[in-house]
């Protein structure tokens, strides 16, 4: 809630509550990862001339590098293409920064607080980087650790040496710090300020009348705004595709289904097979035992009683039953009736006895009844070896120097050609669309430099080959304006619309603070706007709300008693008015709940002015001195990189 309280806020005492700088309480820093703290490689070179000092610390631009660098990191983990200009605005914080963590050293150090190498040693044996597979330090897996992170053993210590010192020097001072109600109370009395005013709207499209560009006005509006009409490069490719209809004639002949069918015979005779009960017992009188009660119409479970192992064996053939039970046992198996008691027999793990449970026979096929599968089966094979053959003549082609026309005839291959597309594969004005298969050859075809030979993709789904050109580039430009006459026509438009809304808010504006009625410089504009809209808001309701807070609604709050302000629609539609008729302060009195959570809630920012106030009196005591041109200097540098 208090973060946009603090944005919003416009009072003195707002304003200071505003102003508190963050200070960097670096707890716990040395048991982490500290991959953060590498230094990495951005392509600024090194140096060391001296930007700062504070009680004879100084601060190079290598440590200002090596911090811009971090920074930069973290960016690019939510905007990989971040460079310098992303984080240009934290350049000075970052130098601030440096210099506060310079000053807690020189302080330590003026004042005798100094750290035993012990304490040092024992943060860097907490470090992951720095554990071998043991769990414990190991100075191999901590070499390598600074190694991947770019740091010195001396950096290192000095970056743990300095958190270690905020840690006892700041963090005793801000720990538990207590907010009295006198303090409070203000902030809990602003929360409850109620706020009057009224908000009008200034759309962009009520301007837009009578607005009918010249040949000229459009010329000059399209030669200043050239960059917003560029057009990406487009191709025309030639695609020769490599799939089923070219081998379709590719069949399976006579011989071959009869040579396919007569190499695998056993798969298309006859099958028997056989759903078994066996019971394994571990001498051959007990099994004759079993097996003179199961013939004697026992069931065969229960024959063997506890006496053997018993298991059931469904669909079993000839052979898999003969591995399992030996041969003897398949054969006398094999041999017997529906419900017949076969056994015992010696088998490798016992006696068998056997109870055929049930047999199911499956006819054999001829070589015609099979022909249509084989057939089938053969003729994919071929078909798809047929395939691979052109390609393979493509590929031999293209390699001894044949261009896309020679290579295409010696696969006799038909030829088609794209209309100038992007590399979506579409065309411009939406006329072509390539099929779902071919964006692999259109991605190759963007991806080929003019005069580049051929290049032979697979094609997505399966759908076999392509071979594809680029016949024509053009690069990317501005498209003519004489393709786009309409579009420039209507940016031209809108800028003018936008810039005659502009010129009307601010007259507006500027006949309410001669003290005109909004209502009536909205009349006098003559431009059929939008009526008055009436505001009552408390700020307590736009701190809590869900979501963005209106801009209309941020300025209520914003803007001083009696005075107006214009605001911008984000969304470029057009521009509102905010005026403040009265301003209501809040009485924290009648909300003493209120008053307890503001002294919860201000503790973080009370700790951080004590960390910020407790600082500044450090660098005071020790006399900070900057060298601002070469400030100046390494950051025109930084931005100069390109980085």
């Amino acid at each position: 809630m208090l973060a946009f309280f603090r944005r919003i806020t416009a009072s003195r005492i707002g304003r200071w509550f505003a102003a508190l700088v963050l200070v960097l309480i670096l707890i716990g820093f040395a048991a982490g990862d500290l991959a953060n703290f590498g230094t990495g490689n951005i392509g600024f070179g090194l140096g060391s001339s001296q930007l700062a000092s504070v009680g004879g610390e100084d601060i190079t631009e290598a440590e200002m590098r090596q911090a811009v660098d971090r920074q930069l990191k973290e960016a690019r983990q939510q905007n990989p293409t971040a460079d310098f200009a992303t984080i240009s605005a934290d350049y000075g914080p970052i130098l601030e920064g440096l210099i506060n963590q310079k000053a807690v050293i020189a302080f330590a150090d003026k004042f005798g607080f100094r750290l035993s190498k012990r304490q040092v040693d024992a943060q860097i044996a907490q470090i992951p980087g720095a554990k071998g597979v043991n769990g414990k330090f190991d100075q191999r897996t901590y070499d390598q650790f600074l190694s991947k992170q770019k740091l010195t053993d001396s950096e290192i210590r000095e970056i743990i040496g300095s958190d270690l010192l905020q840690r006892y020097l700041l963090v005793p001072l801000v720990t538990n710090p207590r907010l009295s109600v006198g303090m409070a109370s203000p902030y809990a009395a602003m929360l409850l300020e109620q706020r009057e005013g009224q908000a009008a709207a200034i759309p962009v499209g009520n301007f837009r009348a009578g607005l009918n560009p010249t040949d000229a006005d459009l010329q000059r509006y399209y030669a200043a705004n050239r960059t917003r009409y560029i057009v990406p490069e487009q191709r025309v490719l030639r695609i020769a595709r490599v799939s089923g209809e070219q081998v379709a004639n590719v069949t399976a002949s006579d011989q071959e289904i009869a040579a396919a069918y007569n190499s695998d015979k056993a798969a298309y005779a006859p099958k028997d097979t056989r759903s078994l009960h066996q019971a394994v017992m571990q001498s051959q009188a007990a099994a004759a035992a079993v097996a003179t009660k199961a013939k004697g119409g026992t069931a065969l479970a229960l024959a063997a009683g506890s006496a053997g192992a018993l298991s059931t064996l469904p669909d079993q053939s000839r052979d898999g039953y003969s591995a399992l039970a030996g041969p003897q046992a398949a054969a006398a198996v094999f041999a017997a009736r529906q419900g017949d008691i076969v056994g015992p027999f010696k088998s490798p793990f016992g006696w068998v006895v056997t109870s055929v449970d049930a047999i199911k026979a499956q006819p054999g096929r001829t070589l015609d009844q099979a022909r249509g599968e084989i057939s089938a089966k053969l003729t994919t094979a071929k078909r798809k070896q047929a395939i691979e053959d052109l390609v393979d003549k493509l590929q031999n082609a293209t390699d001894d120097g044949a261009n896309f026309d020679e290579a295409a005839a010696t696969a006799k291959l038909p030829v088609t050609s794209t209309p100038l597309i992007l590399a979506s594969g579409q065309a411009r004005d939406g006329s072509y669309k390539p099929a779902p298969e071919l964006v692999p050859a259109i991605k190759a075809g963007f991806d080929i430099v003019q005069n580049d030979p051929p290049e032979i993709v697979n094609l997505a789904g399966d759908q076999g080959y392509a071979m594809v050109s680029a016949a024509r580039i053009v690069p990317a430009a501005p498209a003519p304006l004489a393709t786009i006459r309409n579009r420039v026509a209507g940016d031209w438009i809108a800028r003018q619309a936008q810039q005659r809304a502009n010129a009307a808010a601010r007259a507006i504006v500027a006949k309410i603070d001669r003290g005109m009625p909004l209502e009536q410089a909205m009349k006098e504009a003559k431009a059929g706007l939008p009526p008055v809209q009436p505001l009552k808001y408390r700020r307590i309701q736009v701190a809590t709300a869900q979501g963005p807070v209106p801009p209309v609604l941020q300025m209520l709050f914003t803007v001083m008693e009696g005075k107006s302000r214009l605001v911008p629609d984000a969304k470029g539609g057009g521009y509102f008015i905010v005026k403040v008729n009265k301003v209501i302060p809040g009485n924290a009195l009648l909300q003493p709940a209120l008053i307890t959570r503001m002294q919860s809630e201000l503790v973080q920012p009370m700790q951080q002015e004590y960390a910020q106030q407790f600082v500044a009196a450090m660098r005071a005591e020790l006399k900070v001195k900057r060298n601002d041109s070469a400030i100046a200097a390494l950051k025109t540098r930084l931005a100069s990189s390109g980085q």
